[in-house]
């Protein structure tokens, strides 16, 4: 009796839909440093440094998101960079959490550009980054 609720349980827990979110995997061969931009509801905000080792993956936000767009900066630590043309404020250490987008020089933080990820309304997205 106890093998077969044994059995069960791991039958229901191995069917158990993974948490819905924003994950990045990092297909390159160097650890990557990411920050993550998003609008909260209320401002936007920008948080970092999540270090992604190779072939790993990171959730960089639990539940199910709520927004259609996001935005990843992430580097190699040397040449390899994934950036783009959205602004945001990044501290040069982490971790941090920046709300707005603007004035980071006067704020003390500097300004990095972020990649546009389009999840299409999703509510679940993983991101890869690859060399």
């Amino acid at each position: 009796m106890r093998l077969t609720f044994t059995l069960i349980a791991a039958a229901l827990l191995a069917t158990v839909p993974a948490q819905a979110g924003f994950t990045v995997c990092n297909k390159a061969h160097l650890p990557a440093k990411v920050a993550f931009g998003r609008f909260d509801g209320k401002a936007w905000r920008s948080e970092g440094w999540w270090t992604i080792l190779p072939q790993k993956c990171e959730t960089l936000l639990s539940g199910p998101l709520d927004g259609r767009y996001y935005y990843l900066y992430g580097t190699d630590g040397g040449s390899g960079t994934w950036d783009g043309g959205k602004g945001f404020c990044t501290a040069a250490v982490g971790p941090f959490s920046i709300p707005g987008r603007g004035n980071c020089a006067a704020r003390g933080y500097d300004r990095k550009g972020f990649f546009e990820v389009d999840t299409g309304g999703e509510t679940n997205w993983t991101q890869s980054l690859s060399d």
